[in-house]
């Protein structure tokens, strides 16, 4: 069974490159029938963060990729890292090595001096005294003869000789294992058969092939992404936006509209652009992945947000909008449905952050009105208009639409008005800008009570600025 994992280090915030990779060993997974499993590398304690972690498994799930296995916690599997490495050990294919800091250092500038690439020369590799007391680290006895073949499924073949490895550290002075090491054991144990990683992870494989072929075992199968760029051509990074999923979230961006963002960062299927994520399962393919570079546009992520909000069920949509206004602190109970909300708000606003701060005054009164609105459309002639609409509100005890919109008519018609100077003047009074969904809309959602209050309102605040 095709079995694939995400492992991301809670060192940082989960961020885009690492979303990628997750939803690509998803797809990859389940287009195989096979399972995606979740492995948090959390080893490096000093680095590692709780808040980092939170943030992995609330991205994963607000993403919608739940793994099928994890997640599972490497500071929970010491016990296998250590019997791994006591299985090198016995079997002559690792060693201590007693070598001290001033040791290495010396070493390193040396060969520095003498333009060689810096690298352990295996000074205790074959040493078999083991002096009391004093501290080792562990090193793996890479082969020195021969070469790495990685059959990489996006790069192709990959050769490196053994001779350009050298004898990696395994096991800290501490005993802890190191990162090459526990990710071997993890793939291991854990029946990997395809490791589907950033290509900065590519000048480890080899040495963690030698590893698991150590260990008797097969290795996976390996698949390298190109990073991710940012529109000034280097690598994506928090000066070129959000650091983390969740800030997307926050902005306001469906989970659907990022994926399917992601997806086309690297892979494509003809001309098409909109997937949903059956067909990314369906037709995803690694061997269609690029080698090269992807290039981060926000602007076409933008637009992409906007298309799913257009298109999406509002009933869908309703949840993530629902979250939106919670951060607001906006109680939605008193008010129109999310549901209608949406419907009259969706081709209006491009995030759904947009649509709750846009629609704010469906629930709640505004403290104040937009200036540069207020100077343009509550001037004195603003308020014969809108006293004619108080009254004729006032009558209409029907309240739809159509009947809201003929009120309108009939004012503009009485006084001999274009529509737009009668219908901004209510605007601006019911909802405190000069942009809102049509005015028909607009106060069928807000409702009569609010309605007439507010433009009783706006007559008392034209009256006194007036006067």
């Amino acid at each position: 069974m095709t079995r694939t994992r995400f492992a991301p280090s809670p060192t940082g915030y989960l961020h885009i490159g690492g979303v990628r990779t997750a939803l690509y060993a998803y797809l990859y997974a389940k287009k195989h029938a096979g399972q995606f499993i979740l492995r948090v590398e959390d080893t490096d304690r000093e680095r590692s963060t709780d808040a980092a972690v939170q943030v992995i498994l609330e991205g994963m799930a607000w993403l919608g990729l739940t793994p099928d296995e994890g997640p599972f916690f490497q500071t929970q599997r010491f016990d296998h890292y250590t019997a791994a490495i006591d299985q090198l050990l016995d079997k002559g294919l690792a060693y201590r090595c007693y070598c001290s800091r001033e040791r290495l250092n010396a070493l390193r500038e040396q060969q520095q001096a003498n333009k060689e690439k810096p690298r352990y020369d295996g000074h205790c590799r074959h040493q078999h005294q083991h002096p009391a007391e004093q501290p080792y680290v562990i090193r793996f006895k890479n082969p020195v003869d021969g070469n790495v073949v990685i059959q990489d499924q996006i790069k192709g073949q990959v050769v490196v000789n053994n001779a350009e490895l050298d004898d990696l550290i395994i096991a800290r002075s501490d005993g802890t294992p190191t990162y090459n090491l526990t990710v071997v054991v993890d793939d291991l144990d854990m029946h990997m058969t395809h490791v589907i990683r950033g290509d900065d992870h590519l000048n480890n494989t080899p040495r963690q092939m030698n590893i698991l072929q150590a260990l008797g075992a097969t290795p996976p199968t390996y698949a390298h992404l190109a990073m991710i760029l940012g529109d000034d051509g280097k690598k994506l990074s928090k000066r070129h936006g959000a650091v983390s999923v969740l800030e997307y979230r926050d902005a306001g961006y469906l989970p659907e509209a990022l994926l399917n963002y992601l997806v086309r960062l690297g892979w494509s299927h003809g001309d098409q652009e909109i997937f949903s994520l059956s067909e990314m399962i369906e037709k995803f393919d690694l061997t269609e992945v690029n080698k090269s570079s992807s290039t981060f546009n926000p602007d076409k992520l933008l637009w992409l947000n906007q298309h799913y909000i257009m298109h999406t069920d509002a009933k869908h949509i309703a949840p993530h909008l629902a979250w939106q206004f919670q951060q607001l602190n906006i109680a939605t109970d008193d008010g129109p449905t999310l549901i209608e909300v949406i419907d009259v708000q969706k081709e209006r606003c491009k995030t759904l952050k947009d649509m709750a701060i846009s629609s704010r005054y469906f629930y709640e009164d505004f403290a104040e009105y937009d200036e540069k609105a207020a100077k343009k459309n509550f001037k004195a002639a603003a308020l014969a208009p809108l006293k004619a609409l108080l009254q004729g509100y006032q009558a209409l005890h029907d309240w739809h639409k159509e009947a809201i919109h003929q009120v309108v008519l009939d004012v503009g018609d009485n006084l001999a008005l274009k529509l737009g100077k009668v219908a901004q003047p209510l605007r601006v009074a019911v909802s405190g800008t000069a942009a809102s969904p049509g005015i028909d809309d607009t106060l069928f959602l807000l409702g009569r009570d609010k309605t007439l209050a507010r433009i009783e309102r706006a007559i008392t605040w034209i009256e006194a600025k007036i006067a």
